[in-house]
């Protein structure tokens, strides 16, 4: 028993310190290359081994015949795992790099592309997950290219209608301050009206660069979409007289739901005031409210006359209006985008599809617990 422990202990020493010398290699090689700490780990094993052996062997007192032996099998085995190791690296390091040209690739705006061969588990799975980091990556870039084009268009269209009523409240000042003005008041009640024009077209920049931010502060609560859609149509019916338009509202249950009741009865206004200016006289807005299984759904009817197929799906973008829609009355287009981030912040969702003789804008909103 106690030969035991004493070969224990000496082998044990021998290998307690050449792993310390192996670990003072380790740090002082942590830039290299894998291949290089790959051999260091495998020589520190055998010289471990090769340590313990001597150290048994001298405190034994082996004959030098045994301890040839013993030093040529260890020996042996270092070569063995030396170049093992040496293989090993120089093919984890190939793969690295292969992996690296691979995600560079789709770093420059490419797609990825696994490198073929057999790979080991962590390197397959690396590539599964670079594989999935590309797609993502390429649905961003083309959501960023989308809403760069989307800026662009907004820009475009904000500076022509800014300028056309700057132009004409100039104007308009100009004659009242010359005294040429045959009609003040009529100049005063045209510039009140740009003016109000402009401060509604600021306010949806402003809202729009809230929900864009992240910003939008909701304060839900428990309300009936019944009241949400009376509130909303008493509020659109001068504008429906103005035009002509008839505001039809019977189709609409009294579902509750939890909403920022301020922020919904924007979505809801600026459905109508779109509904109603592009509805001709002597039509029909109308609006209804019903509970289905993906929640409760709240639609508006109008009579425009349909819009092209093509254009449905940015119908929600940023700055869109329409191929008919570039005069001043047509707003900025920023109406239905708002309707799209607060009803996305309520966790609902918009969506628009053609009907016959116009179509309909839809929101979905959770029903309330």
């Amino acid at each position: 028993m106690r030969d035991a422990l004493l070969i224990a202990l000496f082998a044990f020493l021998g290998a307690t310190t050449a792993g310390v010398l192996g670990a003072g290699v380790l740090l002082l090689i942590r830039r290299w290359s894998l291949t290089a700490h790959l051999a260091v780990v495998a020589a520190v094993a055998v010289t471990a081994m090769f340590a313990g052996t001597l150290a048994v062997a001298r405190a034994m007192f082996l004959s030098a015949h045994d301890l040839s032996v013993v030093t040529t099998v260890v020996a042996m085995a270092a070569v063995v795992s030396l170049v093992t190791a040496l293989l090993l690296g120089r093919w984890v390091v190939a793969r690295s790099r292969e992996l690296a040209l691979a995600a560079r690739s789709f770093g420059d705006g490419g797609a990825f592309a696994a490198p073929d061969g057999p790979a080991a588990a962590e390197f397959a799975a690396l590539s599964r997950e670079l594989e999935a980091t590309s797609v993502r990556l390429a649905e961003s870039r083309d959501r960023e290219r989308a809403l760069e084009s989307s800026r662009r268009e907004l820009v475009a269209w904000i500076s022509h209608d800014l300028r056309t009523p700057l132009a004409g409240l100039r104007a308009m000042a100009e004659a009242l301050e010359d005294g040429v003005a045959a009609d003040p008041d009529r100049y005063l009640r045209q510039i009140r009206t740009e003016v109000e024009r402009l401060n509604e077209m600021v306010g949806d920049l402003f809202e729009l660069s809230r929900i864009h931010a992240g910003a939008l502060s909701l304060s839900p609560a428990r309300i009936s979409v019944y009241d949400l859609v009376g509130d909303a149509l008493a509020g659109a019916d001068p504008l429906a007289r103005e035009h002509g338009v008839r505001l039809v509202g019977d189709g609409v249950e009294p579902v509750p739901v939890e909403v920022d009741g301020r922020e919904m009865s924007r979505v809801l206004g600026n459905l109508l005031v779109n509904a109603i200016r592009r509805t001709p006289a002597d039509g029909t807005v109308a609006v209804s409210a019903r509970r289905a299984e993906e929640g409760v759904v709240l639609s508006v009817t109008d009579g425009c006359g349909g819009i092209p197929e093509e254009d449905l799906p940015r119908v929600f973008d940023t700055g869109w209006r329409g191929s008919d829609a570039r005069t001043p009355p047509a707003g900025a287009g920023l109406g239905l985008a708002i309707v799209r981030g607060i009803v996305e912040a309520h966790r609902g969702r918009a969506t628009v599809r053609n009907v016959a003789g116009g179509c309909r804008f839809e929101v979905t909103l959770p029903v309330a617990g």
